[in-house]
């Protein structure tokens, strides 16, 4: 037998790989042929099984490449963005978010135990509990378009980033989920002054139940999958990118341009949202060292902030070295707008 012949067969490379990023955006969903099954992807994927397993849990979500993230009502399954079953999509997405979101593998985990928490919810109808309305609230309420965050409320959990357990009642449930099945997760140390407290015990109670029982609900119907999706790439980021800068905040946005400037003050001057990101740590860092603010609300300030300086494209005004006080100035001034006088506005 030929020594080729032993081998592994190597899949053809998708020809839209070598294409521009401008003609990749021509393309629609559907032509880029993706497939989650047998994937490297699909087993980073399912290592939200073996958590589950691990708490007992026999009900297993479904899981299909879609344009975002999502889990429907009705569907006990997960809907993973397209973007995360190629290196040459991420590349895209984090050219024109910025970021990748899931994109490494704690990122990734958080994401997916949020997901899986919609998708117990759905399996075993707990929203139609008395309790569950209790705890959290109907889930019946429409979803808003934007939501207004309490940056230091008690009353829910801190996983994904935004405040967004704070978004809608079964935004706060899959939040709260998520932090529950965390592997060696401390939540009744961490969260045993909280009011939240209550709410993840709930969680502890109910999981502990059904558990081992069988879900009612168990369709695997999949939701505008991606081999049947005919929109294209440029029309999909065309309504993120809007969405992404829809909302303002004039207290916030004054800040930034006393800190930073609208036109480069001289050649190969750093992009204000470069240099926020390039030293996140050690602004967070510094900032709860003088504040006392917990990481996780910093962090979702400093989001802002770098949001903010992106869209209005601002600049550093000296050097590197010299900006440190300044950005650190800055995001004190966003603890005191957002803790004190208004309320950050987020898109769901």
């Amino acid at each position: 037998m030929p020594a080729s012949s032993s081998r592994p067969t190597r899949k053809p490379a998708l020809a839209w790989t070598r294409l521009s990023d401008e003609e990749l955006l021509n393309l629609r969903f559907c032509d880029l042929k993706l497939t989650l099954a047998g994937s490297s992807l699909e087993r980073r994927l399912n290592r939200i099984n073996d958590e589950l397993e691990r708490r007992g849990i026999r009900f297993r979500p479904h899981m299909w490449l879609a344009e975002e993230w999502f889990s429907p009502d009705g569907v006990p399954g997960i809907a993973v963005p397209f973007y995360l079953a190629h290196p040459r999509l991420r590349r895209l997405e984090r050219r024109l978010m910025k970021e990748v979101e899931g994109g490494n593998s704690n990122w990734l985990m958080r994401i997916l135990r949020h997901e899986a928490g919609h998708a117990i919810d759905t399996a075993y109808r707990l929203r139609r509990r008395a309790r569950w309305r209790e705890v959290f609230g109907p889930a019946s309420l429409p979803y808003p378009q934007r939501y207004r965050a309490r940056t230091r409320s008690r009353r829910y959990v801190q996983h994904l980033g935004d405040w967004y357990a704070q978004s809608h009642p079964t935004e706060d449930f899959a939040e709260t989920f998520a932090v529950w099945l965390k592997p060696n997760s401390d939540w009744r140390r961490t969260y045993a002054s909280w009011p939240a407290w209550e709410k993840l015990s709930f969680v502890d109670e109910v999981m502990h139940e059904v558990s081992d029982k069988t879900a009612p609900v168990r369709t695997r119907v999949q939701i505008e999958p991606l081999r049947e999706n005919q929109r294209t790439l440029a029309e999909h980021y065309r309504e993120r990118l809007a969405r992404q800068h829809s909302w303002r905040s004039e207290a916030a946005d004054n800040l930034l341009l006393r800190v930073f400037a609208r036109r480069p003050s001289r050649r190969g001057a750093l992009r204000a949202a470069q240099y926020l990101r390039g030293n996140r740590k050690s602004l967070l860092a510094a900032v709860h060292r003088d504040t006392g603010v917990e990481t996780y609300t910093l962090h979702q300030l400093l989001r802002i902030a770098i949001d903010r300086a992106d869209y209005l494209d601002l600049h550093l005004r000296g050097s590197q070295r010299t900006a440190g006080p300044h950005a650190r100035w800055l995001l004190g001034g966003l603890v005191r707008i957002f803790g004190e006088q208004e309320r950050p506005q987020l898109n769901l």
